[in-house]
């Protein structure tokens, strides 16, 4: 292949030849001086922190879809699907890459369940992350979300990290807002990387302390706007990453339109490549070639470094992308859950009134944290409802696990006018949540998620229609495309309903996690992330 071979490190860009033998880059013979006529082969680009189950699509499905825009690894947390199954929820993802030529590394997660207030399918403790380790399932410790518990030596996250020391692998952290003394203790504690940070500020913070900033832009939370300078003031110490993506946004593009919009911001094209394809198989040692002779051959051809239309993807030497068009095949799964929620009625969604105030949920879109304010509730015959024009709606949170009662509260920002959604997607124990006008239509929609053991749904008069998520309630076994354009339709219908967030699903999908201020509902009930623990709904006056 002759093409410009993007050298990143040397910052050059030379008119070569390229050849390989299987997998192995066996020369790059220089040509000549760059020529705009010709195509830009790059080392591939690499997902440095991805939830693969937020995309809905098994692993090798997500491999499948993500190729065709230039990926050629990933770096994934499966702590979604350990909530709901534990060993064998990782298992099952282990064994669905497996089917790909695209590597992805998995981590250990660190936190299932995510805390101690809610109810999870799953606890992984020392012992069987270690299995992880030893058996070659996992090559890192994922975020560690309990940065109290790092603070204050709690045993279990000790011992955590103390084994992926003992292992070398590299420890992933989650710190949304820690600074000060916190930041240096969490950092101090061997914790390499944050995804977390919203604001220049709390990044230049953290990357002080010595750690690397995975600048996130995904279905709900998107920091590439705010860190973007990042990438000329440390272009070493950077990455990219989508975290959560849902169907529709990976098939309309990946790492690739990050890497666009950074060199469109004026970014050195060296620097942005560096943060997209280099650092991440530094710091996860992943076995990922890099346009070097003697290594694998990993890239993607480029038709210019502008856009970065992607003409084509070799992993491992093979050609798994061309034009727009994944190479590689779908492949049928057999589904695994746990799934045993009990339908709801609306007589188990009423809110007796009492107290003047109540406390309301305010959820901010492209934000995962949510404020806390009081608000004067509408009640009628007794029962506080909720109020439309307002656009004060009622969330409710549903045991998947075990037949219990809804847990309620009550939010802004989703600004339906009528109908509701639910999804089995609801981060991080993965119990079910809904959000609607009326008692009914949140019946209607949470009932239908609980017959297909697992879905997202949208509830209209007495209508409903659903995407299932057969696969821990959190996966389709369908392929990408198809989920893909079913995610759009009930993406549509949300919004049809009125509300003006940009990914609705995503956005409701957080509100119960906890680990995220201010305020988040559990199935237990509404909970304080600033005070880490139980608040009323009501406000009962002094």
């Amino acid at each position: 292949m002759i093409a410009n071979v993007v050298q990143i490190l040397e910052r050059r860009i030379v008119l070569s030849e390229i050849g390989w033998d299987n997998e192995t880059i066996a020369s790059i013979i220089e040509l000549g001086d760059e020529d705009p006529d010709k195509p830009y082969l790059l080392p591939g680009f690499i997902d440095a922190h991805v939830h693969i189950e937020s995309s809905m699509l098994t692993p090798d499905e997500f491999a499948r879809i993500a190729c065709r825009h230039g990926t050629v690894a990933a770096v994934s947390d499966p702590h979604e699907i350990a909530n709901v199954l534990g060993l064998d929820g990782i298992r099952f993802m282990c064994d669905s890459a497996a089917l790909t030529p695209m590597p992805i590394l998995f981590g250990a997660p660190s936190c299932v369940p995510a805390t101690p207030f809610e109810t999870a399918g799953a606890r992984l403790d020392s012992e069987q992350l270690a299995w992880l380790f030893e058996n070659r399932q996992a090559g890192y410790l994922s975020e560690v979300m309990n940065y109290p518990g790092v603070l204050h030596d709690d045993p279990d996250i000790t011992a955590k990290l103390a084994l992926a020391k003992r292992f070398g692998y590299p420890i992933d952290g989650h710190a949304p807002g820690l600074s000060g003394e916190d930041v240096k203790r969490y950092a101090a504690a061997g914790i390499s990387t944050d995804h977390e940070c919203s604001t220049l500020d709390e990044a230049r913070e953290k990357l002080a302390v010595g750690m690397h900033i995975l600048i996130r832009e995904g279905s709900a939370a998107r920091n590439f706007e705010a860190l973007h300078p990042l990438i000329d003031e440390a272009p070493e110490r950077v990455m990219l990453c989508s975290d959560d993506k849902h169907p529709d946004d990976l098939v309309a593009g990946h790492i690739n339109v990050l890497v666009a919009r950074a060199v469109a911001h004026g970014h050195s094209v060296f620097d942005v490549l560096r943060c997209a394809c280099w650092n991440p198989v530094d710091h996860y040692n992943l076995p990922v070639g890099r346009l070097r002779v003697g290594e694998r051959m990993d890239a993607v051809l480029v038709e210019n470094l502008a856009d970065f239309s992607v003409l084509g993807t070799w992993v491992g030497g093979q050609k798994v992308a061309e034009h727009g068009k994944s190479l590689l095949t779908h492949h049928a799964t057999n589904p695994v859950n746990r799934f045993a929620a009990a339908p709801i009625s609306a007589s188990d969604l009423e809110a007796p009134a009492s107290g003047e105030q109540i406390r309301v949920i305010k959820a901010f879109d492209g934000e995962l944290f949510t404020q806390a304010v009081l608000r004067t509730p509408k009640i009628v015959h007794g029962q506080i409802v909720p109020d439309i024009e307002s656009d004060r709606l009622l969330l409710t949170v549903v045991n998947r696990y075990e037949a219990a009662r809804p847990a309620l509260a009550f939010i802004e920002g989703f600004g339906l006018q009528r109908g509701a959604l639910a999804s089995s997607v609801a981060h991080d124990s993965h119990n079910v949540i809904a959000v609607g006008a009326d008692s009914e239509a949140i019946c209607l929609a949470v009932n239908a998620v609980i017959a297909a053991r697992g879905g997202i749904a949208v509830a209209d008069r007495e209508r409903v229609e659903l995407l299932p998520l057969p696969i821990a309630g959190l996966m389709s076994d369908a392929d990408g495309d198809s989920v893909a354009a079913r995610y759009a339709d009930l993406d549509a219908l949300a919004k049809r309903l009125g509300s003006p967030l940009r990914a609705p699903f995503m956005t409701l999908s957080f509100m119960a996690l906890l680990v995220i201020p201010e305020l988040k509902l559990s199935d237990r009930g509404l909970f304080d992330g600033r005070t880490f623990s139980f608040t009323p709904l009501t406000v009962t006056p002094q």
